[in-house]
């Protein structure tokens, strides 16, 4: 063997993106360092690509500017003066914190927070733990999955369905809400393996022309929120073309009869004009689709991210349950497999513990939380105190004003612990250096696909970083429960546990496999003996106030948004921020290919690739404006303003502009992010944050 051939590790990819790709990892220098990344060949779903970003990470992992050492704050907040602590006075100091707030306000003024920096079932979830044996503050998530996950459950029942890798066996793939060619590329791995090998036609709907748009046989570009016009538009005519499969729908569907009244004045001409889709546009969709009964949807997120959103993803799941395509393979609907893993983390989180009168707090509504607003305090005391970990919320959480100025409270103890610098950990009063994937182990999921994977440790991390599970037993013991079952584990010891009560083998087992497969066979994957609702029925007529769903909120926080808005059937509502006079643009900020929320921001490769912050626009919009390709356009609305670089796309939609990916805030010329012009407000049902679903005026910065 060639000496100067690199050893290969295996792990899976740790970041928040529905592939959790199986990797392949160059090891260096006796797995001091690591070279490139690549995927797995015989994963079946990564099928061996991934991402460029994560094919960099070296330059991640070895950046110059990863956080070594524990910092105590010593000038003004954000002022960026600190002083070197050891790891011992850094987790007293906090802990010493901690117990103040406590004392002072009680136990829920502590709010740890965290998210999905690490989708790592044991480095992630571990904090619950901390936070139940000290009964400080819960956690409401609504940032990401509520409204999807909402939408898909209320038809099907439950988050699951046909396997991913059936794409490649369909005849027409569907591609809606997701620009998979930047956030999940194994969707096109697979979709275009059944173009080249099966002709299918591939259709990517979405609001403007993104690189996925450009690998379609028919792309549609609608307006921000109005997917669910252009659904039952599509359905329209599939009812009235007798597209419509009315024997699978007797049997597999709740009322039909009643989804063909309503939809009789859901014309394509009615459609186009709220969706600024041409009628033949749509047409031609639902002719494909009614004449292809291999059409697999793949739902994806973005479209789901609006007030509406929940109606959007039900109305466009409806679709394979009219046309019958869920009878075949490469067919049916498809927007995560959440539901068929049925982790038990209840040691790890440690549920035991669990207080049901202690409170809950909505994730996204951070900034109203930190600033005292009392109905997001829900009648409970003040924050005080908080450990951030695997989140940046100072810069990826709506209202973005409101969140820092909760921050910069003076009486508000941070402790963040992060990887790098980020905005939030700017404003902490202390921050501990993090591992990363390749320095610690843990256990995976794909929710975009149905392996369990295992991340074991491959490299030594510096000096300083320490991994999460290491703060949490840290601080339990500072704080009085690190002797309560769950601590005093390490993390093979909780992914073992994890695998055993799964029935999945062990650590070692996993080290040698690297993977398990766990998708359901087909009839069940494909609900050929019933939905998930008690009668087998798929919802056309949903129950949005009564239906269970993954991310249903807790009884004492009840019901979130306008409910009693929602529709009846599959339809369009105006629950969105509909562009007006003072703000006649929509805004949508979509993620931007070389970037991940606000990971790899970073690293010397992503940020060559992306350049700078900058604005789409439409030509015939900016000529209006008086703006040239690369000026300084200005955009705002009641909640803040800023100033970004123009660029002028011709196949964007008029009066809709898209901001593509969340830059540090110190990227923006006034230091400000993207996210000081979304809302935090609840939509309806279950909460979420509405991140593309923004009204704004734009002008001239000159």
């Amino acid at each position: 063997m060639n000496q100067h051939m690199p050893n290969i590790g295996h792990s899976a990819c740790p970041h928040d993106c529905p592939s959790t790709c199986a990797l392949e990892v160059e090891l260096l220098d006796d797995g001091r360092r690591i070279g490139r990344v690549h995927g797995a060949k015989d994963n079946s779903y990564t099928a061996g690509v991934i991402c460029a970003k994560v094919a960099r990470y070296a330059e991640r992992i070895h950046h110059p500017d990863r956080l070594l050492k524990p910092l105590v704050r010593t000038g003004a907040k954000g002022e960026g003066a600190w002083k070197e602590a050891s790891w011992e006075a850094a987790l007293d100091l906090v802990a010493e914190k901690f117990a103040q707030a406590e004392q002072r306000h009680g136990s829920e003024s502590v709010w740890p927070y965290q998210y999905a920096g690490t989708m790592g079932r044991v480095q992630r979830d571990g904090i619950h733990r901390l936070r139940h044996a000290k009964k400080y503050s819960n956690q409401f998530d609504t940032i990401c999955t509520n409204l999807a996950w909402t939408g898909f459950t209320v038809g099907a029942g439950t988050l699951m369905g046909p396997d991913p890798r059936e794409m490649a066996k369909s005849d027409c793939v569907v591609i809606w809400g997701t620009n998979a060619v930047v956030t999940q590329v194994n969707v096109m791995t697979h979709a275009v393996r059944a173009r080249k090998e099966r002709g299918a036609k591939i259709v990517v709907i979405d609001v403007y022309d993104n690189a996925t748009m450009k690998q379609a046989d028919l792309g549609l570009v609608l307006k921000p929120g109005t997917d669910g016009a252009l659904a039952c538009a599509v359905m329209h005519i599939l009812f009235r073309d007798n597209f419509a499969d009315r024997q699978y729908m007797e049997k597999h569907t709740d009322d039909p009869a009643g989804l063909e009244r309503h939809l009789a004045s859901r014309t394509p001409e009615w459609a186009s004009a709220i969706t600024g889709i041409p009628v033949d546009e749509i047409e031609a969709f639902a002719r494909l689709v009614g004449t292809t009964k291999r059409s697999y949807f793949r739902l994806g997120y973005g479209f789901a991210r609006q007030r509406n959103g929940a109606v959007n993803m039900h109305a466009a799941s409806c679709i394979p349950a009219v046309t019958g395509a869920w009878q075949h393979e490469g067919g049916g609907a498809f927007h995560s497999n959440n539901a068929i893993f049925r982790f038990d983390q209840s040691l790890l989180e440690g549920a035991q513990f669990r207080d049901p009168g202690i409170r809950y707090l909505d994730q996204s509504q951070i900034g109203r939380v930190l600033t005292g607003d009392s109905a997001a305090l829900y009648g409970g005391p003040p924050i005080t105190a908080m450990l951030i970990q695997n989140t940046n919320p100072a810069n990826v959480c709506p209202e973005q004003r409101l969140v820092k100025q909760g921050f910069l409270r003076d009486d508000l103890f941070t402790c963040v612990h992060e990887q790098f610098m980020t905005d939030t950990a700017m404003l902490a009063d202390v921050v501990l250096p993090a591992t990363m994937f390749l320095e610690h182990d843990d256990v995976y999921r794909g929710g975009g696909h149905q392996h369990v994977l295992l991340g074991p440790k491959l490299v030594e991390p510096p000096a300083g970083p320490r991994e999460n599970l290491y703060v949490i037993e840290e601080l339990a013991k500072r704080l009085g429960v690190g002797h309560l079952p769950g601590f005093g584990m390490n993390a093979r010891e909780h992914v073992e546990i994890i695998l055993s009560k799964a029935g999945l083998g062990t650590f070692d087992t996993f080290r040698e496999d690297r993977w398990v497969d766990l998708q359901p066979e087909f009839a069940t994957a494909h609900f050929a003996g019933g939905f998930a609702h008690e009668d087998g029925k798929f919802r056309f007529r949903p129950d949005w106030a009564g239906q269970i769903a993954p991310n249903r909120p807790p009884k004492s926080m009840g019901l979130l948004g306008p409910t009693a808005a929602l529709p009846e059937f599959p339809d369009h509502v105006d629950l969105i921020e509909v562009a007006d006079a003072e703000h006649p643009f929509r805004l949508a900020t979509s993620p931007a290919r070389s970037f991940l929320n606000s990971s790899f921001t970073e690293t010397p490769g992503s940020l060559k690739r992306e350049g700078r912050p900058e604005l789409i626009v439409h030509p015939d919009d900016a000529a209006a404006l008086g703006v040239e390709e690369g000026a300084r356009v200005e955009i705002g609305n009641h909640r803040g303003e800023l100033v970004l670089h123009a660029r002028l796309l011709a196949t964007a939609r008029r009066g809709v502009v898209i901001a593509e990916g969340i830059w540090p805030n110190g990227a923006h010329e006034r230091g400000e992010g993207i996210n000081i012009l979304v809302g935090a407000d609840q939509p309806a049902p279950f909460g979420g944050a509405a991140f593309h679903d923004t009204k704004v005026w734009v002008r001239n910065a000159a």
